[in-house]
């Protein structure tokens, strides 16, 4: 099974989505459903996805979940909560209803707070998501790599997955730093890693040589069996499209075994997110 473990739909005029603006995202500020993203998933011979929230919302999650349920090749959502509302934990009991929620993903990307994730409420909250059996997704940005570490040291038992690897700074070739703090995480915990959302970073006039460092790094520190790739779409389509992401993604782990490229593609997913 091949699966797409990270992409999104949204419908702005749902008025979840404070980021989407035509100013800022003219390609991406309009409705984004499932019938556009099917035709590149059969180019693709992509089997399933992962539907990742895009706005910090609750309706934005269940709306997700609503779709979730009349799109077969849907696996599941990453969904969002207020993890600083008093009701958290029995509003992800109330989520952890639909079967379609696999995980959840707070947008510490754009939080201030470089040390958010080790706020000692956030505790209660993790209780509520492994008492779910649910997944972290970690959106987060290099700053906020020495927090994650400390955050999965705290809560051992909690999945997570670093999205888009964290988001190096491509474009400006910073590898170093961002290097090393994901090589603690891999060496340091069970942490799985997304290879999603490169392409964005490097911006638009990337190739697969752009990437390669980044890819070879996540690929000797975390390994096959501990990557997912994702698209990022439509997110990805402000830098390239879906079939020359995926092209480059096959390109830059081609000299790995057929067993290995499948967990990359498909395998390393399922296994995080509990997927038959």
């Amino acid at each position: 099974m091949r699966i797409d473990a990270h992409q999104h739909f949204w419908r702005p005029d749902r008025g979840d989505y404070g980021w989407l603006t035509p100013e800022a995202f003219p390609k991406l500020a309009r409705d984004i459903l499932p019938a556009e993203l099917e035709p590149l998933l059969q180019a693709a011979r992509i089997d399933r996805t992962i539907l990742i929230q895009a706005a910090p919302t609750e309706a934005e999650t269940l709306y997700l979940l609503e779709l979730a349920g009349t799109t077969p090749f849907i696996a599941g959502v990453v969904g969002w909560v207020d993890f600083e509302a008093e009701d958290a934990p029995s509003r992800i009991a109330r989520l952890c209803a639909d079967p379609k929620l696999l995980g959840l993903r707070p947008m510490v990307q754009d939080i201030a707070d470089t040390e958010w994730l080790l706020r000692p409420g956030h505790a209660r909250v993790v209780e509520a998501m492994l008492r779910g059996r649910l997944r972290f997704d970690a959106l987060i940005k290099p700053r906020q790599l020495p927090a994650l570490a400390e955050f999965i040291e705290t809560y051992p038992d909690l999945p997570v997955v670093i999205d888009h690897a964290a988001k190096p700074d491509i474009a400006k070739s910073e590898l170093g730093t961002w290097s090393s703090y994901i090589s603690y995480i891999a060496n340091n915990s069970n942490a799985v890693c997304k290879l999603s959302g490169l392409a964005t970073e490097a911006g638009p006039g990337w190739s697969a040589e752009t990437l390669r460092p980044y890819v070879d790094v996540l690929l000797r520190f975390f390994g096959p069996s501990r990557l997912m790739w994702g698209s990022d779409w439509p997110v990805l389509t402000e830098a390239g499209s879906y079939a020359q992401w995926l092209s480059a993604a096959e390109a830059l782990t081609a000299h790995l075994s057929e067993a290995d490229r499948a967990s990359i593609f498909g395998g390393t997913a399922a296994a995080f997110y509990g997927l038959a």
